[in-house]
């Protein structure tokens, strides 16, 4: 997963510029945000699924696995070779495991697991106290609604139930990322002028660029599904929400 450059620092900048268009716009000017791997690092999820796998199956070192055993994204072998597994090991549990990884993954009870990227929850909540409204939106399926809000709330976001805050979530989990989000971009418009957006994939930080030009598109340069997209060169990328 290297389609994208590494972060610049002075690319931090940026986030001064957000909370200035913030202020300029108030309640009509619209920050989108995206979840998972933008707003949340989901590998204490990741783990704690590994973790119930290896003692539901009697794989006793996955028991031990943590947030930093997941280093490669959304590929469960390399954390599973980080705990001490051999290869033999790995691809005899793999498929028993990625099953057991979806039923979980994609659920309320596991996503109150997730934990802020650095900066999130402060960096939301200036824009938000800058008059802005902030709309989170994911990939995640309607069903893990519930979750998301409390993981939002227990991360110390501006809460989705209040006033200039709002969750956009996909109908079902058969709706692919990619459609959902684009048929977002519509309602996006419908509530007022967007004035930045965040998002880890790169066809989708490409996406909003493309639709809503005047807005500043950020990249969140965590991780990503993997697909050979290449951020547009003009988008600035950080690593996380701290302030210069």
């Amino acid at each position: 997963m290297t389609n994208f450059a590494k972060p610049d620092p002075a690319n931090r900048f940026v986030l001064r510029q957000v909370l200035e268009a913030a202020r300029r716009h108030g309640a009509r000017g619209i920050a989108v945000f995206d979840l998972d791997s933008t707003l949340f690092d989901n590998k204490p999820r990741q783990a704690r699924i590994l973790r119930e796998f290896g003692a539901a199956h009697g794989v006793p070192a996955l028991e031990a696995c943590t947030a930093d055993h997941w280093t490669s994204g959304w590929d469960m072998k390399p954390a599973m070779r980080a705990v001490g597994l051999s290869d033999e090991r790995i691809e005899a549990i793999a498929a028993p495991a990625k099953e057991f990884w979806r039923e979980r993954f994609f659920t309320s009870p596991y996503c109150i697991d997730d934990r802020p990227i650095a900066g999130a929850p402060a960096f939301v909540r200036a824009v938000w106290e800058a008059g802005a409204t902030v709309a989170y939106c994911t990939g995640r399926h309607e069903p893990m609604r519930a979750g998301s809000v409390e993981s939002l709330r227990l991360g110390g976001f501006p809460v989705p139930a209040g006033e200039r805050a709002t969750l956009i979530m996909k109908p079902t989990f058969e709706v692919t990322d990619d459609d959902f989000k684009r048929m977002a971009h519509a309602r996006l418009r419908e509530m007022g002028t967007v004035i930045a957006a965040f998002d880890n994939e790169p066809i989708h930080i490409n996406d909003y660029h493309r639709v809503f030009p005047e807005a500043l598109a950020v990249h969140l340069a965590t991780d990503h599904s993997g697909r050979e997209v290449a951020v547009e060169p003009s988008i600035p990328a950080v690593a996380d929400f701290t302030l210069p």
